[in-house]
């Protein structure tokens, strides 16, 4: 009765929820709303969200809440980030945007299932908490963080266990961009099944 309680959740907690541009991966460029919920165990040292990750910090926010700053824009796309979002029971959430006929995305580390059928399942995972393996199955996009060398053979690892339509994106760790990005780039070019994702928001300086 417990679970079935928490599947039917209808307020998470969210450290922010706001209109801008999608800033990387496939859908760079598009306009989108997006929902951060609190709430992270990853831990990654170059996170550039710090402040999202103790849950307490952030109070709930309802559906309803959540629906209507959704609807208030021109947004035909919602991205669920975090945070780690897959750590809640996003179900109730994700189906009541579908039937507004939003699109949704999540972007998740993909260290928790997920308990909701969404329409892009963007799949960033990270060196410092394992991914369930029903990410590599769900993932239409996997995003790879490189911080060092020595990610390129880590990305190849997980590139080797996704789904042959998943998307493949190299992603420059912004503090060490001018390091690694002419690293990206050679090593896409010597491997053109991946493609290069740039946090393109930073650049416009948005959201």
């Amino acid at each position: 009765m417990e679970n079935n309680i928490e599947s039917k959740r209808t307020s998470w907690p969210v450290m922010e929820s706001f209109y801008t541009i999608q800033g990387e991966g496939h859908y760079s460029g598009r306009a989108a709303y997006f929902i951060r919920t609190g709430g992270c165990d990853v831990g990654c040292v170059w996170c550039d969200v710090k402040e999202s990750w103790e849950a307490e910090n952030h109070p709930d926010t309802s559906l309803e809440t959540l629906l209507e700053g959704v609807n208030a824009t021109a947004t035909d796309f919602v991205v669920i980030t975090g945070g780690e979002p897959a750590m809640y029971p996003i179900e109730t959430l994700v189906t009541a945007l579908q039937d507004d006929y939003k699109e949704v995305a999540i972007e998740t580390s993909g260290c928790y299932p997920l308990d909701a059928q969404v329409d892009w399942y963007c799949f960033s995972p990270k060196k410092f908490k394992k991914p369930v393996e029903e990410a590599y199955h769900k993932a239409n996009e996997l995003k790879i963080v490189i911080f060092n060398k020595s990610d390129f053979k880590w990305a190849e690892e997980h590139a080797a266990k996704v789904n042959d339509d998943c998307l493949l994106y190299l992603q420059p760790e912004w503090s060490k961009e001018a390091q690694i990005l002419p690293l990206i780039i050679e090593y896409v070019k010597d491997n053109p099944k991946w493609k290069i994702s740039l946090q393109t928001h930073k650049y416009m300086n948005i959201p």
